[in-house]
């Protein structure tokens, strides 16, 4: 038996591997983000490396509004790009784009070549080669439309990923709504701060509801898990808060109804919430808690402490068992509700994350708005884990009568 030769197949180029091995680094180097103008960047640079010359990217469109974009090389040596849209008007595939075209300039005759920005069928416009030395090649030009085509699939994928962020965003907006107007009475400051930089809302939300007699309801939800998921089954929380809402049912009974509705839907992810409901005729805050950490209140010097609420099991469990506790609250006080976001670390123990909190020290006349920014800056809520929901409250002096009725 006659043994293999080490070298491989018998007659194989011997430069094929590092023939591949390089086109291999050259692909790699275009699509390296998701950013179509970055990748039209790439691809000419690595024309203008592997073959000289000047190469350019030019988009499809009209004549009059045609020009060259990420140019790399000397643009002179550019054929017209009147010559570049004829020269695609007559070209139907992708074999008759990848033929050397000369071109004239200053009465001499300079290669060109046009290789289409083509990916299954879409066209993104084209990659338009020229140099001032020996006509483009065959293999030359399959080596171009071999990166054209990996431009082309990166550039099909951005506008792909653009086009379902900006429905996703679309989403996220229509799914933030703005919650509803409290009583004249109370004054109230809302802030959201989603995890991450590509979400608009997750799970976390607020909600105001006006009630009868100058009532109004406070509400801080967290739903379980991010993202777009989490706040479809948020919308869903608070479409059934308020819908429970306008039957004026104390916090407690809001909530086991929430959990009653949460629970028949299997697919209802869980949550927490805390209600406050705010009557500020007799200055007292009624409290009911799923699951939900205990909400803050400022005392007129500016100090902090937690208001102690009997805490049920969260929405969705079907357990039920919620109870309300009662507390003063006085117009020189300031009612924080917020979600775990706020104040939980990784690794920490949830006692200390409350106790920081509590250590936050407020100037003694600081309204809703400076009473949120200050604890969202003591807190460095913009570094937070996860999303942050806080709702600050005030008692607002004023004729309560002109409230009465709702």
């Amino acid at each position: 038996m006659r043994p293999v030769a080490s070298a491989g197949v018998r007659g194989q180029d011997p430069v094929l591997p590092s023939r591949l091995t390089a086109l291999r680094a050259a692909l790699v180097r275009i699509g390296t983000t998701l950013d179509e103008a970055a990748t039209c960047a790439e691809l000419t640079r690595e024309a203008v490396r592997q073959l000289g010359g000047t190469a350019a990217v030019l988009r499809v469109g009209g004549e009059a509004g045609a020009q060259y974009e990420a140019v790399t090389g000397d643009p002179a040596l550019l054929p017209d790009v009147q010559w570049a849209m004829a020269a695609a008007r007559q070209e139907s595939t992708l074999e008759e784009a990848a033929t050397p075209i000369p071109y004239a300039s200053t009465g001499q005759a300079r290669p060109a070549l046009r290789v289409p920005l083509t990916t299954d069928g879409h066209p993104y416009g084209a990659l338009v080669c020229a140099r001032a030395g020996a006509p483009f090649t065959a293999v030359e030009a399959e080596l171009l439309a071999l990166l054209a085509e990996r431009a082309a699939a990166t550039i099909r994928h951005a506008r792909e990923h653009e086009r379902v962020s900006g429905i996703v965003g679309d989403l996220q907006r229509a799914l933030l709504a703005e919650p509803g107007r409290p009583h004249p009475n109370l004054d109230v400051a809302i802030r959201y701060l989603p995890v991450g930089q590509s979400a608009l809302v997750g799970g976390d939300w607020c909600e105001t509801v006006r009630l009868h007699f100058g009532r109004t309801l406070l509400v801080v939800g967290d739903v379980m898990g991010h993202g777009l998921e989490a706040a479809v089954d948020m919308t869903a929380y608070r479409s059934s808060l308020r819908y429970i809402a306008s039957a004026d049912l104390p916090p407690h009974r809001v909530l086991r109804q929430l959990d009653d509705s949460a629970s028949a839907d299997p697919d209802r992810r869980p949550a927490t919430c805390l209600i406050a409901r705010v009557d500020p005729n007799r200055g007292q805050v009624t409290l009911a808690s799923a699951g939900h950490l205990p909400p803050a209140v400022i005392d007129a010097q500016g100090r902090t402490s937690l208001l102690p609420v009997p805490v049920g099991p969260p929405l969705g469990t079907g357990l039920g068992g919620y109870e309300p506790a009662t507390c003063q609250l006085d117009p020189t006080q300031t009612l924080v509700l917020f979600t775990d976001g706020l104040v939980e670390r990784r690794g920490e123990d949830i006692d200390h994350s409350m106790d920081r909190l509590a250590g936050v020290g407020f100037e003694a006349t600081a309204g809703v708005e400076e009473v949120i920014d200050t604890v969202l800056v003591r807190l460095d809520a913009e570094h937070a884990e996860d999303d942050v929901a806080v709702l600050a409250a005030q008692l607002h002096l004023r004729d309560l009568r002109d409230d009465e009725g709702g």
